[in-house]
């Protein structure tokens, strides 16, 4: 088995996502790795009407992208010691495309990603990111459901 070196964690600034990113924080801790937190912010689209098309508002995407980074930066400090590299990451797009994508591009080891567990109609309607992620993933990806059981990380080396 390969070293694991670079983890990705997408953060939605949900509470499972949250919780993904501790279990990621304690496993970056066991595997020395860096940590990358993605957030992906889809862009502002609003409906056509018959002249013009479909039409976005650059300034609100502008406008977002930076709260976006903030606010994972924010995150970034509050969650994550000093001890371990992160990098903080915004794109635009589908989430689980831009997942992938970044994945790809930064030769990502290890996807931590929390599932929010969508049944039934809710399920069949917007689908689940992990779910696409998982499916079109280039690398392993590991996916979190709560509540988290399983591995238990010590803190002894």
């Amino acid at each position: 088995m390969n070293d694991i070196t670079k983890i990705l964690v997408p953060i939605d600034f949900s509470n499972y996502s949250k919780q993904a990113l501790r279990y990621a924080v304690n496993f970056s801790k066991k595997f020395s790795s860096k940590l990358y937190l993605v957030y992906v912010v889809e862009p502002v689209i609003y409906p056509s009407d018959f002249s013009m098309g479909q039409v976005t508002f650059p300034v609100t995407d502008t406008e977002l992208n930076q709260r976006a980074k903030e606010e994972l930066e924010t995150l970034a400090k509050e969650e994550i010691g000093a001890e371990i590299s992160v990098e903080t990451i915004i794109r635009t797009g589908k989430p689980f495309v831009e997942i992938n994508e970044t994945a790809s591009e930064l030769d990502i080891d290890l996807i931590i990603i929390a599932t929010h567990g969508h049944t039934g109609m809710e399920h069949l309607l917007f689908g689940s990111t992990a779910e696409k992620v998982v499916r079109k993933a280039p690398c392993p990806v590991l996916t979190l459901r709560e509540p988290i059981k399983g591995f238990k990380f010590s803190d002894k080396k």
